[in-house]
């Protein structure tokens, strides 16, 4: 059984009841699910995943203001549910947070992730937020939710990035990839530095990834399920094998890269976000820059982002 699903079980066989026999007044205005950190979130949990922070658990988010009201008590009969859920052990909850599941305060839950509160402000707030910690704040699912706060901030993020930080964000990706993957890794080749190349290659692998993920208007999850993600997005998901098997191969991958960004630049074009008909991905980076309203975002380095 995968984690989410054993966390919704878990909270229909112990919390549900919980909830309605112990806080009542309070069962529609807690919000139950399981979001944020670990495999299990993102459903890419197997066997092997639990060989650590694997425990049976949901997450409680609550309103501030309930936090005063019910927030210890809440605390402490989700602390007495039972230790263990179909041959699961549940983690044990700290009063003083930094649990992954348990009772949490909404604004505690987005601040951890995100670094606010609440959705951010202003395209500053944007791009200062890594892209691994979006796709935390908003992966998972949300079992009930009747109060509706913490779904509202929830889907503000799951709208992705603001016109302009996307851009910007695509803007310094095609840089990126036109550095080190069309321009050194060549060069490192032909100067027989492999360690060097396999570098490059891997700049080249994390800014093409991260640029689908864009191009999806999707957050790029942490490295190690960024391939994974990558291919179950329906723009360029299919571009998965072959930057598995560039980063794989030892051989000179040049033909590969090429083939990547050539079709890195026709959903470019498709989506309006560049006209040029460039095989080098630097002067579309700057007709994407050119396309960002925001002056000051427009101004900053190329790379930024």
């Amino acid at each position: 059984m995968k984690g989410l699903e054993l966390a919704r079980a878990y909270y229909e066989e112990y919390g549900r009841p919980m909830i309605e026999e112990k806080f009542p007044e309070y069962a529609g205005r807690i919000a139950v699910g399981l979001a944020g950190e670990g495999s299990e979130c993102f459903g890419y949990d197997d066997e092997l995943s639990r060989d650590h922070d694997f425990e049976a658990g949901f997450c409680l988010w609550i309103t501030e203001e309930d936090g005063e009201k019910i927030g210890f008590p809440l605390f402490r009969a989700y602390g007495k549910l039972p230790g263990e859920f179909m041959g699961v052990k549940k983690e044990r909850a700290s009063l003083f947070g930094g649990g992954r599941k348990g009772v949490m305060e909404i604004s505690e839950f987005y601040s951890r992730m995100i670094g606010f509160p609440g959705v951010p402000d202003g395209w500053e707030q944007w791009l200062g937020i890594p892209e691994y910690a979006l796709a935390q704040a908003v992966n998972g699912q949300v079992f009930r939710d009747d109060l509706g706060e913490f779904s509202r901030i929830r889907r503000e993020l799951e709208k992705g990035y603001p016109e302009d930080v996307r851009r910007k964000k695509i803007a310094a990706r095609a840089a990126l990839m036109a550095q080190s993957g069309q321009y050194n890794y060549a060069r490192c080749r032909k100067r027989g530095e492999y360690g060097a190349a396999a570098l490059a290659a891997a700049e080249f692998a994390k800014a093409g990834i991260s640029m689908v993920f864009l191009l999806n208007n999707r957050y790029t999850p942490y490295y190690k399920w960024m391939l994974r993600g990558m291919g179950e997005l329906p723009i360029l998901g299919e571009l998965r094998p072959s930057m598995e098997r560039f980063l794989a191969e030892k051989k000179d991958c040049g033909r590969q890269i090429e083939e990547i960004c050539g079709a890195v630049v026709r959903e470019l074009r498709r989506q309006g976000l560049t006209q040029g008909d460039w095989e080098y991905l630097e002067p579309h980076a700057l007709s994407v820059t050119e396309t960002i309203r925001d002056g000051e975002l427009r101004n900053l380095h190329l790379m930024e982002g």
